[in-house]
């Protein structure tokens, strides 16, 4: 049995393996998940026939916090997209921006979007748009393509409601409303930096030479529909700010009541504000109020939901079975009597860690899950702020995307860039944003005790 730093050995050995199996044989990463989980529980000191148990416990525990959350998240982000609201939100960002300063329009509108939507989703959905702002600006597509394709990225891994944040929040026993309000603010300036900034850069290097025909653009302004009712602008953000306003309401009333949290209007809004509540009102509301705008029929968008979900839910509780394994065994003491030997700090070995998964596994989710599942118990003992490690984890996991990534190929193809190309558009912009990412983390970690929740 694996003992001592021959356990740390065994820990880095399971994760090759984990790479090979999904990288190298195709393996899908639920199943891979389990394998390396139950090899490496039964090569430990744990005894063998704990290791089902845990493991179980592990799955069950990760999807107590976010399961629901995750299906009702996919769900609402499904009604907005079949509602035409995604749209509508592109376009009034670009009409408050104006055409000129369109590449900031793009970055609020990618940061906005990817709240709701997947990633995959959201970057096919506006990749039309994006073309169009091409040709009338003159401003190269490379440009825009990295700014939304980081923007999405960013968010996604960023901010919730999406799964991996939403993983990391409750592993590291973060408040929801308080992980939201600064991953918004880490997510920021890592989207000038990795999107726009990095974007303008690179536009010069990769320009629209034989790479657009004005002739095949079609502006979306001008298509309308005549067999669906258009949705307004108004609305279109009022339904992406619904679950947002209710969990801060949870989270902004219960700092008000904090000496009296028995109250009726705290309690009424610890209800509502409940993450599962509140994304539940907003579908609900969803199913009534978009209804007039969409054109399938609600059981095709709920099948279409169930389909994303499902996979996404499966991933991330195996995520949690595999790092309830590696609790289990101790190897979290041994890392963080390493880290102390080698004197790095916490926040940088909680982004290195979740960067490494990311590249190697090309999942973003997977990599959030996993890295919180193994150190989001141990804050305390790391003596550093839930909220803070639980972002240094996310910002690890925005970038050095590779062609293991399924992303890697959707911006490829529908950013009509090369695969060397969309290596310096993609992997090294998501990597410049989850780089200043952690600097905007170890910025507000200088404000530790000082700025709430921190």
């Amino acid at each position: 049995m694996l003992t001592g730093n021959a356990l740390i050995v065994g820990f880095v050995v399971s994760l090759i393996l984990l790479f090979v199996l999904i990288i190298k044989f195709k393996w899908d990463a639920f199943i891979s998940l389990l394998i390396i989980a139950l090899g490496l529980g039964l090569v430990t000191s744990i005894p063998a026939k704990e290791v089902p148990g845990i493991m179980a416990g592990g799955f069950g525990s990760t999807l107590t916090g976010v399961g629901i959350l995750i299906g009702l998240g996919i769900i609402f982000g499904q009604f907005l997209a079949s509602s035409g609201a995604i749209s509508k939100i592109a376009s009034g960002m670009l009409h408050a921006f104006g055409v000129k300063k369109s590449p900031y329009a793009m970055a609020a509108t990618s940061i906005t979007v990817s709240i709701p939507v997947f990633f995959d989703a959201a970057f096919i959905i506006l990749h039309k748009l994006i073309q169009n702002l091409s040709i009338k600006t003159k401003i190269s597509l490379s440009t825009f393509v990295t700014i939304l394709a980081i923007g999405l990225i960013t968010a996604h891994s960023l901010i919730i409601p999406t799964p991996g944040p939403l993983v990391v929040a409750d592993q590291t026993g973060s408040d929801i409303g308080i992980f939201f309000l600064y991953g918004l603010l880490v997510a920021i300036p890592a989207v000038l930096v990795g999107g726009v900034i990095y974007g303008k850069f690179i536009g010069k290097k990769i320009t629209n030479e034989g790479r657009l025909d004005a002739s095949e653009v079609v502006d979306l302004e001008e298509v309308k529909d005549p067999n669906r009712k258009e949705i307004s602008t108004g609305l279109s953000f009022g339904m992406l700010a619904l679950p947002i306003v209710l969990i801060l309401s949870n989270t902004v009333v219960g700092l008000l009541f904090k000496e009296n949290p028995d109250h009726i209007v705290n309690t009424f809004f610890s209800t509502i504000g409940d993450k599962n509540v509140a994304l539940l009102i907003s579908v609900i509301v969803a199913m009534f109020v978009l209804k007039p705008y969409i054109q399938e029929d609600s059981k095709t968008i709920f099948a279409d939901a169930f389909n994303q979900s499902g996979m996404v839910i499966l991933i991330t509780g195996a995520g949690g079975a595999f790092g309830k394994v590696v609790q289990e065994t101790g190897i979290g003491d041994l890392i963080i009597n390493l880290m102390q030997g080698l004197s790095m700090p916490a926040l940088l070995l909680a982004f290195l860690f979740a960067q490494i998964l990311r590249a190697s596994l090309g999942s973003a989710t997977v990599a959030l899950v996993t890295t919180s599942a193994i150190m989001g118990p141990m804050a305390v003992e790391l003596g550093v702020s839930p909220v803070l490690l639980g972002l240094a984890i996310c910002a690890g996991g925005i970038g050095l995307s590779l062609p293991n990534d399924s992303g890697f190929w959707v911006v490829s193809k529908f950013g009509r860039l090369s695969m060397t190309e969309t290596l310096k558009v993609w992997s090294i912009g998501g990597f410049a944003s989850g780089v200043t990412a952690l600097v905007a983390v170890y910025i507000l970690s200088m404000f530790t005790g000082i700025l709430p929740g921190l």
